[in-house]
C-alpha cells in the first residue's frame, strides 16, 4: 500500500495511476481533516465487490464453504470440458 499526499499525487498523477493498475498497488490519498481518499484499480473493485457480494449472503458462503471442504477431502470429478460439450 502506497501512501501519497494530494499535491504530490496532483504532479504525479500519471506515475501513480500506472503503480495502482499495472502493479496492483492501493493508494491512500492524504487530505487534511483525516478526509482521506484510497485509489485502487478497476479490478482490484471489482473483486472487493464480487467477493463482498459472495461473503454477504448466507446461501453463497454456505456453498462457497461446503465445496471448499469437498476439494480438501479429495471429493473431485475431472473430465475434459471438450468431452462434456460433445457428449450433450
Amino acid at each position: 500500500m502506497i501512501a501519497v499526499n494530494y499535491t504530490n499525487l496532483r504532479e504525479n498523477m500519471k506515475s501513480y495511476m500506472d503503480m495502482v493498475s499495472d502493479d496492483y498497488e492501493t493508494m491512500i490519498i492524504t487530505r487534511k481533516n483525516n478526509k482521506n481518499i484510497v485509489m485502487l484499480s478497476e479490478e482490484a473493485y471489482n473483486n472487493l465487490i464480487e467477493n463482498a457480494y459472495i461473503m454477504g449472503n448466507k446461501a453463497n458462503y454456505d456453498w462457497l464453504m461446503e465445496s471448499k471442504a469437498q476439494l480438501e477431502r479429495g471429493e473431485i470429478v475431472t473430465g475434459s470440458l471438450i468431452e462434456d460439450v460433445l457428449d450433450e
